[in-house]
């Protein structure tokens, strides 16, 4: 079987994270949206609202399952047997970062295959973090986010 953990805040979903999602579920015969907790860092929405949304963006899908985690990614991969991570690039900065990222998890574990899939040109501009300043300052953010979108 095919795992893949698609590793990330969620902070909110975007429509590229879902582009990217949808793109690779011919790829893998499961994909797990796994949200990264790190106590270091300052959320917009909470565990349980991320994972409520992501259930609800993907409820229709049975190839996607919900989950959350701390601590490296490829320790949470290796405890439920994945063998891929899915990553998004939006941009050549998004590619030199993930590429550090994806040689370090393959010299600490071999096994796993890392594997990117580039965003589409109109989602290009599109972050969570620019979503997020959004919606911080009153401003529409429907055509960002996902259709079933649960707004704050």
């Amino acid at each position: 079987m095919k795992r893949a953990v698609f590793p990330g805040s969620f902070d909110p979903i975007t429509v590229g994270h879902e582009a990217i999602i949808n793109r690779a579920l011919p790829l893998f015969d499961e994909i797990i949206l796994a949200i990264g907790v790190n106590s270091n860092k300052n959320y917009f929405f909470t565990l349980e609202e991320r994972i409520s949304t992501l259930k609800n963006c993907f409820k229709n899908e049975p190839k996607i399952s919900i989950s959350s985690y701390q601590g490296l990614t490829i320790e949470y991969c290796k405890s439920i047997s994945a063998d891929h991570i899915l990553r998004g690039l939006r941009t050549a900065a998004d590619f030199e970062f993930e590429r550090t990222i994806a040689l370090m998890n393959k010299k600490m574990a071999p096994e796993l295959d890392t594997i990117f899939l580039i965003s589409e040109p109109e989602h290009s501009a599109i972050s969570s973090t620019v979503v997020r300043e959004i919606l911080k300052n009153g401003g529409d953010i429907s055509e960002f986010v996902p259709a079933n979108f649960i707004k704050k």
